[in-house]
């Protein structure tokens, strides 16, 4: 099973100021998380950030808090736990036509077009971003951590987020996987512009 873009949606977990300099290869890691924001816009794929304690830890890093259509402050680990699935879900459409046409009991809301690919990376591996991939799991949606996206305070904390997070059902990607997924073709309009950020 690949990504598709019309049905993805891109999750940046707490990659906050005074979170990220304790974090293992904090530099490389934000600057995927960047290029996976850069990406995702360029293939209109909606994104989310979240702030765990933002009064504690700051906001975001500017460039990718500028990326987010919006961003959830949040005091859970799991922002699922702070209404981040109700983000992820897509408001039923009114009723189309004539409200006259059908009885109203035979009247239904379209069916909105759903994105239930998440595409997930973040800080702190183990903690926020692991819960939440788990909880959004367990919300039936389908979880994509882009692993080279993401870190904790130690390596040994991120790869057993890692191993537990592919037990459960989460594909492990990389940010070149994600958006070569995202193209699937040389011949996309995108294929120069994502290319240039990759290389």
């Amino acid at each position: 099973m690949l990504l598709d873009a019309s049905q993805s949606q891109l999750v940046l977990v707490d990659y906050q100021a005074r979170l990220i300099p304790s974090i293992f290869e904090a530099d490389t890691v934000a600057k995927n998380a960047v290029r996976l924001g850069k990406i995702a816009k360029l293939m209109q794929v909606p994104i989310w950030g979240t702030e765990e304690n933002p009064s504690k830890l700051g906001e975001n890093l500017p460039d990718i808090r500028a990326l987010c259509q919006r961003t959830l402050a949040k005091m859970h680990f799991s922002a699922a736990e702070e209404g981040l699935g109700e983000w992820l879900r897509a408001p039923a459409k009114a009723p189309q036509g004539n409200a006259r046409s059908l009885p109203k009991h035979l009247q239904k809301p379209a069916a909105a077009e759903e994105r239930n690919s998440i595409v997930i990376a973040g800080c702190e591996t183990h903690v926020c971003l692991m819960q939440t991939a788990l909880d959004l799991l367990e919300d039936e949606f389908e979880v994509w951590v882009v692993t080279d996206a993401c870190s904790s305070r130690t390596e040994r904390n991120r790869d057993a987020a890692f191993d537990r997070l592919a037990g459960a059902g989460a594909e492990l990607v990389t940010t070149e996987m994600v958006g070569f997924e995202w193209l699937r073709t040389a011949e996309h309009a995108r294929f120069a512009e994502v290319l240039s950020l990759i290389k």
